[in-house]
């Protein structure tokens, strides 16, 4: 096994656009009854949308979302290659879901996602992170949508939709899966494209809606930011990366040197954060001396939180490729990724009950579709040619290091909340998929 620990530490500048979208299907066999819904946004006077009280107080939501992350990387890290997810969007769109849920489906769900035992707190503080995340005047594109997708006819309960539509923002939409089901998931995939960008396309793919399909549950979440300290483009070299000991690629190699940065370093890895224009948007690298298979098992949200109170302030030299590629994760089923993390119950045709959503228990989770898009590069370069012009007083001290030559996990965070908004490994730069 090759040893890293000659490789010190890092500063680069990247435009990330990650991108991502989760969606909850539901299927019944009960019978159609005419309702009417009508739609409006999250409650802009959510007690929870200041961004000082999530500077001052404990973030419940923010911390429930960031050890679902954890939990949901060492289930997908024995998988080959690269991974990008979204632990909000994915916490997002199962909050709606779990808002109908009951009984033994209610707590599996709460478990696997932690959510908090206080319902009335749960909602505010995801109003108030919605409202945050979808706030104007802002150096970066940030911006996330929920929407309900129901059978024409099929009747839901009044206070579910209500709920979902004051706290989360979820717009009411009626389609016919029955008769119109091909047309019906090219609107909501439609819905999805423009919600992202464009970047996310067929999240659902044929076959996964049918005739009994009754409701779709979908978050979208769409990120686009610069550097704050940017990557000259003129910096950017072909070198190699060690996807394994055994096997190397060339990639395009961005560097950054003699920056400040945020910076750690003890004896199993290098960590940076590289933060993005405006500052309340990061991006934190964690690079092992070893490889990720020593790493991997022992991070968690609380390791990770430990980690960011060591970072101090270092002037560095960083190396980072570009990467950009797409992941779709199909988590459905009792022995699907989220019932082998401990939710089986609300997959189950003849157990779940999710009669909070319609007062029946004709209701089970067919499918959960989690796709995602990531793009590292050099954007903003006009900006980072400035910034290089600055020179700042320091100490004579080692040259530090950052180099990003072998596989890597990545953590897209917001600062203010604390939120993990995207998390992912780089095992290969150069794979596309």
């Amino acid at each position: 096994m090759r040893n890293w620990s000659n490789r010190s530490k890092l500063i680069w500048k990247l435009a990330l656009t990650p991108l991502l979208i989760a969606g909850a299907i539901f299927c019944s066999a009960g019978r159609s009854v005419d309702h009417k819904i009508n739609s409006k946004l999250v409650n802009e006077e959510s007690q929870m949308g200041e961004e000082e009280l999530f500077r001052n107080e404990e973030n419940i939501i923010a911390s429930a979302t960031n050890q679902f992350a954890f939990d949901l990387y060492l289930n997908l890290k024995d998988s080959a290659g690269n991974i990008f997810f979204s632990p909000f969007s994915l916490s997002t769109a199962m909050a709606m879901t779990y808002e109908g849920a009951r009984g033994q489906t209610a707590q599996e769900i709460k478990q696997v996602f932690h959510y908090p035992e206080s319902l009335e707190v749960m909602r505010e503080e995801f109003a108030g992170i919605i409202n945050l995340i979808n706030k104007e005047d802002k150096k970066y594109e940030l911006h996330t949508a929920n929407a309900l997708w129901t059978q024409k006819g099929y009747p839901l309960l009044t206070e579910y939709v209500s709920t979902v539509e004051k706290y989360y923002g979820g717009k009411v939409t009626d389609l016919d899966f029955a008769r119109e089901t091909e047309n019906s998931r090219l609107i909501i995939n439609h819905w999805v494209e423009e919600q992202t960008n464009n970047r996310i396309k067929d999240l659902i793919p044929p076959g996964v809606l049918n005739q009994l399909t009754r409701l779709v549950l979908t978050n979208a979440i769409y990120f686009k930011g610069n550097w704050e300290n940017q990557f000259p483009p003129g910096n950017t070299r072909e070198e190699e990366f060690m996807v394994t000991p055994e096997k190397k690629v060339k990639v395009p190699m961005m560097s950054i040197r003699e920056k400040r940065f945020n910076y750690l370093e003890n004896d199993e890895l290098q960590l940076v954060e590289l933060p993005y224009a405006g500052q309340e948007i990061s991006m934190l690298v964690l690079l092992p001396k070893n490889d990720l298979t020593s790493l991997e098992p022992r991070l968690t949200a609380s390791q990770l939180n430990e980690y960011k109170k060591q970072l101090r302030s270092e002037k560095i030299d960083i190396y980072l490729p570009k990467f950009k590629f797409e992941t779709k994760y199909m988590m459905g089923g009792k022995k699907g990724i989220l019932g082998r993390m401990g939710m089986p119950t609300a997959f189950s045709p003849t157990e779940a009950d999710f009669s909070g959503i319609n007062g029946r228990r004709d209701f089970y989770l067919s499918e959960v579709v989690h796709q995602a898009f990531v793009e590292v590069n050099e954007e903003g370069t006009e900006a980072a040619a400035a910034t290089g012009l600055v020179v700042g007083v320091t100490m004579v001290v080692k040259k530090l290091i950052f180099r990003a030559d072998h596989p890597f996990i990545f953590i897209i965070q917001d600062r203010t909340t604390g939120n993990i908004l995207f998390m992912g490994r780089v095992v290969d730069p150069s794979a596309s998929k």
